[in-house]
């Protein structure tokens, strides 16, 4: 059985991204952290998104800026599949991309009971809200980054029910960001 991870930045406010959906001040240049986000790039999995995840990832990814900034993550984030729900994308043109317009609860349920690889939804608010929501997730990794944005979109905002997570895992970066790992609470 296939489980589902997901990987997120948040700020202090709780925000995945800002008022206009930028996820900019979510980076880092702090050499341990982006060992950290190395490691986990190379830890394999099928990456999940939604469209504009994918449209932010898609135009920086593949190109040569990225492969020399970031070698190691762009290598993985490249080769690694990719599924990316979208009502209005028609075509991928990001390697190992395939697209689908269905239900994103149906089609994560069905390919959980599958073998392969885990499943990890990276940023994509809305598909990590319904996802949790119909209680498919099995661990949460959360990046708090030490920001206030003020105003911004939140992953959880009107979820209408209570999830509880146990903490697993923390660890402090010397840029200030936190990686807190959670499960959902029995």
């Amino acid at each position: 059985m296939r489980k589902l991870r997901i990987f997120l930045s948040i700020s202090l406010d709780g925000y995945f991204a800002d008022e206009n959906g930028d996820l900019n001040w979510a980076h880092s240049d702090d050499t341990e952290f982006n060992a950290f986000v190395a490691g986990n790039a190379s830890a394999g999995g099928e990456l999940v998104m939604g469209r504009v995840t994918y449209d932010l990832m898609a135009a920086y990814w593949p190109t040569a800026v990225a492969k020399q900034n970031d070698p190691v993550v762009a290598e993985g984030m490249n080769s690694l599949p990719k599924l990316v729900f979208s009502r209005k994308t028609r075509e991928a043109t990001w390697a190992n991309t395939r697209l689908t317009n269905d239900d994103p609860v149906d089609t994560i349920r069905v390919l959980k009971r599958e073998q392969g690889r885990d499943l990890v939804v990276l940023g994509s608010g809305s598909i990590v809200r319904q996802l949790a929501t119909a209680g498919l997730v099995d661990g949460f990794q959360f990046v708090v980054v030490p920001i206030v944005l003020g105003r911004g979109q939140s992953v959880f905002a009107d979820i209408g029910e209570t999830i509880r997570l146990q903490l697993t895992g923390n660890r402090a970066f010397g840029n200030g960001n936190l990686v807190l790992t959670y499960i959902p609470a029995s």
